[in-house]
């Protein structure tokens, strides 16, 4: 019973899917936006970047401290690890692991706060950014709005034509949109 139940539903679903193509076809309207230009336009980039700056330099130099007393630490057992017994040199490299790995773990966390700090700052003018799209989008009629590039720059819309990219590009309007 279940599995007529399924096949029932998959021919259903198909049906619905190809004997509208021609029709879906012609309405779907797909536009694109670049949203990181968009984002390196807005005027409150500068002051989040500075802020984010501000931050990386002051977690990079609690780092700088850290990286210092092991260097000091290390040169101070360098200097006696010939007159030390056995048992102090033992516990001496002990503690240097400790402090390497306390420099480690300290680095691990200055870059997942930078992170964290990042999305926290980024995270309001990214929203703004997604309400305009959405906005340009339906007046446009569109269905879909892809994203030009990558978080890393690739390119994913390799091409458009001149027609379709001054229509569908939509990264101007999201600007205007946002009064930029």
């Amino acid at each position: 019973m279940l599995k007529k139940f399924s096949i029932g539903l998959g021919l259903l679903f198909t049906l619905l899917l190809t004997g509208n193509s021609s029709v879906q076809a012609q309405e779907l309207k797909i536009g694109f936006v670049n949203p990181q230009a968009v984002l390196n336009r807005m005027p409150e980039m500068k002051a989040v970047q500075q802020r984010l700056k501000n931050f990386a330099d002051r977690k990079s130099l609690e780092i700088e401290q850290k990286e210092l007393e092991l260097q000091n630490a290390v040169n101070v057992y360098e200097q006696k690890k010939d007159v030390i017994s056995a048992a102090a040199k033992a516990t001496e490299e002990e503690k240097l692991q400790q402090m390497s790995n306390d420099l480690n773990e300290a680095t691990r966390t200055a870059q997942e706060e930078i992170q964290n700090k990042r999305n926290e700052l980024l995270g309001p003018l990214q929203n703004q950014i997604g309400a305009a799209i959405s906005a340009v989008a339906e007046q446009k009629g569109l269905a879909y709005v892809l994203n030009t590039t990558t978080s890393s720059g690739d390119i994913i819309i390799l091409y458009a034509s001149q027609e379709y990219g001054s229509q569908y590009n939509i990264t101007d309007a999201v600007m205007v949109e946002l009064g930029i």
